[in-house]
């Protein structure tokens, strides 16, 4: 076992700070890593005040993390020392079932070992890349491919294959008509993916504040939400929708703009239930969809896929020292689009 320097919350209520988390010894099918870099997601934000679920503490999160590989177990196969590598947002899985043997470790149905806060195969509970160093079993370990920096790397792991995976399961590609609803971490990223697969792609924000960006980023439209006169425009004018806010919405207004045989499909997960009339999911024989992540395999595809067709967040890197601060501006709604940790900061 090893203790290393991490950024830890030390209960629901108060504010992130220095200390230290354990990491095993790597085992033989384990990888050490020397983590570089590690995005910030609001889930992290969720995690650590305790609004998902009971937590232990200490707890150190983040799930979307980069960096190079110091040792190797001696059967591990796929990863060397010295390699560029990513770990997103689980760290194990039952490996057996169904789901994981078709690659989908994301639905595994005895659930996947999340990055942090979770109980690990030893039993122990997962801590994320808010620190130093981390040890991950080698089939739950990415290559970063070379034309991708590893910092605007880091938010791919979880922001990048959130919204990759459900636009490559509905096929967007040219010809499809596609709105992303909202226009931050999550959402400027499936504009840039949406865009770089072909798509015609539109922009639905509440304001038309982020405009410029939007159509910078890619997108060929970009409409406020706030303005009534957006869902009378654009009725029957998609054939996917992907929602990446949080936020309570109202859902059949959205329903309204998908053409024949349309999916809203949401990667966003608002506290409240949603409310949506099943006659208008009769209308147009429309779908109402849900995503999680990406399996390993999935994510690998989109890093390439990234690599290929120069597609990277916007990112602010911050230090350690200033993570409370990036925290607070998250829950504002306040950063464009993606702050990342330098981790060289937690070793002075």
């Amino acid at each position: 076992m090893s203790v290393v320097n991490a950024i830890v919350a030390t209960s629901p209520t108060a504010p992130l700070e220095r200390g230290t988390v354990t990491r095993r010894d790597p085992g033989p099918r384990d990888v050490a890593i020397e983590i570089a870099w590690a995005g910030v997601c609001h889930s992290d934000i969720h995690t650590a005040r305790d609004e998902w679920g009971q937590m232990e503490y200490p707890l150190a999160v983040g799930h979307e993390i980069t960096g190079v590989v110091t040792a190797v177990g001696s059967e591990v196969t796929r990863h060397s020392v010295g390699d560029r590598v990513g770990v997103g947002c689980m760290v194990g899985s039952c490996r057996e079932c169904a789901n994981c043997k078709a690659g989908h470790e994301q639905y595994c149905e005895k659930g996947f070992v999340a990055t942090y806060g979770a109980v690990d195969e030893d039993g122990t509970i997962t801590q994320g890349g808010y620190a130093t160093d981390v040890v991950v079993a080698e089939d739950f370990v990415l290559a970063i491919p070379d034309a991708l920096p590893l910092d605007k790397a880091a938010p791919l792991l979880c922001a990048g294959i959130t919204t990759y995976s459900p636009l490559s399961h509905w096929k967007v590609g040219p010809g499809v008509r596609v709105a992303v609803v909202g226009m931050g971490g999550l959402g400027h990223l499936a504009v840039k993916l949406a865009h770089a697969m072909g798509a015609e792609v539109t922009v639905l924000s509440q304001s038309l504040r982020k405009k410029d960006d939007g159509l910078a980023f890619g997108a060929d439209h970009f409409y406020a939400t706030s303005d009534p006169e957006t869902f009378t425009t654009l009725a029957r004018s998609f054939d996917v929708i992907l929602n990446t806010v949080s936020a309570p919405l109202a859902i059949d207004d959205y329903l309204g703009l998908l053409d024949l045989n349309g999916t809203f499909v949401s990667v966003g997960a608002p506290p409240e239930p949603a409310q949506v009339t099943l006659f208008t999911l009769f209308t147009n024989r429309r779908r109402f969809a849900g995503s999680s992540i990406g399996g390993i395999a999935e994510t690998a595809e989109m890093l390439e896929f990234c690599a290929e067709n120069d597609v990277v967040p916007e990112i602010e890197v911050i230090s350690a020292d200033q993570i409370n601060e990036a925290w607070e501006r998250v829950v504002r709604g306040d950063v464009r689009y993606r702050y990342v940790i330098d981790i060289d900061s937690l070793r002075d």
